[in-house]
């Protein structure tokens, strides 16, 4: 537990994105939603901690930290199921090539063909993790133990908007053109974040994830649409 600026509590489960301390994050995160502590103003889960910012004159920051512990200490007692998602989205991508130029290298890397990357990629159940790092962009997850690749040893200077790239089990896709340390694999016509839209950042914490292979030439006619949603498709699950 760690004071966090003059209005904020952070608890953080672990140092590294384990799974036992991802799922954990969530279900505190679920949980702060569902009975809200008095005063709240924000909470933001990231991948193993969860922050939650308070309003001063509506409450006292020993109180708060002392609900969020013990609240996290239960969780800890377990189980720890991973709550289901409430939505579900399929985004198309389009898979190496030009599209994802290190397809073949990550597909050596965790002793497969490229096809057979592909598949895991789009069979694997996968969520929204954390939003971050820029506005909207989510962190995906998690792949099979063998996706569980170091970062880049050197930035890779630009990837393009949509990219969708990989590293320690998760994916990202940028909503914007970025170095990365990443490696990329395919590209999307989704766009994380457009302050123009209804909802700016479509994607939630805790939304699964599906992904859906397509040609370049559909990705390209998806990139002309105006909603910037490249084709996904959502569904609310419960």
């Amino acid at each position: 537990m760690f004071w966090a600026g003059v209005d904020g509590v952070l608890l953080r489960f672990a140092l590294t994105p384990e799974s036992g301390a991802m799922t954990a994050t969530q279900l505190l995160a679920a949980d702060l939603e569902h009975r809200t502590p008095s005063g709240t103003v924000e909470i933001a889960p990231g991948l193993v901690s969860v922050l939650l910012r308070f309003d001063p004159a509506r409450t006292q920051r020993d109180v708060l930290a002392k609900e969020m512990l013990a609240r996290a200490r239960q969780i800890m007692q377990g189980p720890l199921d991973i709550p289901d998602s409430a939505r579900r989205w399929t985004i198309p991508v389009a898979f190496g090539d030009a599209d994802g130029p290190q397809l073949s290298e990550v597909a050596q890397a965790v002793g497969c063909s490229p096809d057979a990357a592909i598949r895991q990629i789009c069979e694997t159940e996968l969520r929204v993790l954390v939003i971050g790092f820029a506005p909207g962009q989510p962190y995906i997850g998690l792949l099979p133990e063998a996706w569980d690749l170091p970062r880049q040893s050197e930035l890779t200077p630009t990837v393009p908007a949509g990219a969708v790239v990989v590293a320690v089990r998760q994916i990202v896709m940028f909503g914007a053109a970025s170095a990365t340390g990443w490696r990329q694999v395919g590209r999307s016509a989704f766009r994380s974040f457009r302050p123009e839209r209804d909802t700016p950042m479509p994607l939630r914490a805790g939304d699964a994830i599906r992904f859906a292979r397509v040609s370049v030439s559909e990705i390209e006619a998806l990139e002309q649409k105006a909603d910037g949603l490249g084709g996904a498709q959502l569904e609310v699950l419960r």
